[in-house]
């Protein structure tokens, strides 16, 4: 570092206090100001975000802090994952990931108790919105809710976009008996569809089917197979119809909905619902879908029968996976050069961007 950069620094950080600036903040804008001179090697700090070029936005990475692991305990089994900001942030880095939106990890926060859940809820979203700013265009947050608690969902819905800016809800496929077409969930699909929210889905484990087959781990099978059921049940209840403007992605390249159109086409022509006059196929090609544990050759071929490219999107599900699956998974399939782009960035892009710059 040369002498001019060592004054510009002690320059900027001295009077740090006096804009009203944290001492973060003010470093950021600092190196940012100092790299602007060219007398630093891009990417020489420790927030490389900014000065890196663009890279992958994953839309499928959790956050799992201390107190969320604690309060779930030895629900569904209580084999959680070790996290922490440093961890996510390295595979970020080694990954080539830019930036990672956040959502929590699956059961989640409702086991029954609405008082409960509201105060795990907020606890999280506050944590998750001081990633984002800690770490400026590293993270953004998809808030939590509870649905079964209308009322809590509908005040968290605000507090998360107005108050901390969240950039989308994140769901779970599946509370109790309930699946996310249910009648009971209308007022918070109302409001999401009102603020033309983008929504998040990832799968649980159900009530009905834990520990059906010996020796084999529920979310083998029961996640990939919750998603389908979730979309199905959304799809056929006439909710993403009711509720247009909401903007869905669902986890893992849909679970198992592509190997199961042709008998979701089929009860569509048996039943003949008003909704889907076309059958169900123009609605599952509406969403959108990331690759997180779904990127085999097998599973990125039955995706791209059933939508295009451009629904198609980035997502590691990070700490359970690393990014280095999927971007092998990406690299092995043979993608051009232009979609490529498209699944790492541009799709994600559309959905959000206010992450480009």
């Amino acid at each position: 570092m040369t002498d001019t950069t060592r004054r510009l620094l002690r320059s900027c950080l001295c009077c740090g206090d006096a804009t009203g600036l944290s001492r973060r903040g003010f470093l950021a804008s600092a190196v940012g100001a100092v790299a602007a001179t060219g007398l630093v090697p891009t990417g020489a700090f420790a927030q490389p975000a900014g000065n890196l070029k663009p890279g992958r936005i994953d839309v499928h990475h959790h956050f799992a802090p201390a107190f969320h692991r604690e309060a779930l305990g030895d629900r569904r089994g209580g084999a959680w994952p070790k996290w922490s900001p440093q961890l996510s942030l390295e595979d970020m880095d080694k990954s080539g990931i830019q930036t990672a939106m956040l959502s929590i990890i699956q059961p989640g926060t409702w086991f029954g108790d609405a008082q409960e859940s509201r105060t795990l809820v907020r606890k999280l979203n506050d944590y998750g919105a001081t990633l984002v700013r800690d770490h400026p265009g590293r993270y953004g947050l998809f808030a939590c809710i509870a649905p079964p608690d209308v009322e809590g969902s509908l005040k968290e819905i605000g507090y998360g976009f107005d108050t901390l800016h969240a950039d989308g809800i994140a769901l779970f496929t599946s509370y109790g008996t309930s699946y996310l077409g249910d009648p009971a969930f209308a007022p918070v699909y109302a409001e999401l569809n009102r603020r033309k929210a983008l929504v998040y889905v990832h799968p649980t484990a159900p009530n009905c089917c834990l520990n059906l087959v010996p020796g084999i781990p529920v979310g083998s099978i029961e996640y990939a197979t919750d998603t389908t059921r979730t979309i199905a049940h959304l799809v056929f209840s006439g909710t993403v119809t009711k509720f247009p403007d909401i903007r869905w992605i669902f986890s893992h390249s849909g679970g198992t909905l592509p190997f199961l159109t042709s008998r979701f086409t089929r009860l569509a022509e048996e039943r003949k619902p008003a909704h889907l006059p076309d059958g169900p196929l123009p609605e599952f090609r509406k969403f959108h879908y990331e690759l997180a544990q779904g990127n085999t050759p097998g599973q990125i071929a039955a995706l791209l029968k059933m939508v295009p490219i451009e629904k198609v999107m980035y997502g590691t599900d990070f700490p359970f996976r690393d990014g280095a699956e999927v971007n092998a998974g990406i690299a092995n399939y043979g993608f051009s050069a232009a979609d490529i782009a498209s699944i790492e960035r541009g799709a994600a892009l559309k959905l959000l961007p206010q992450l480009k710059g």
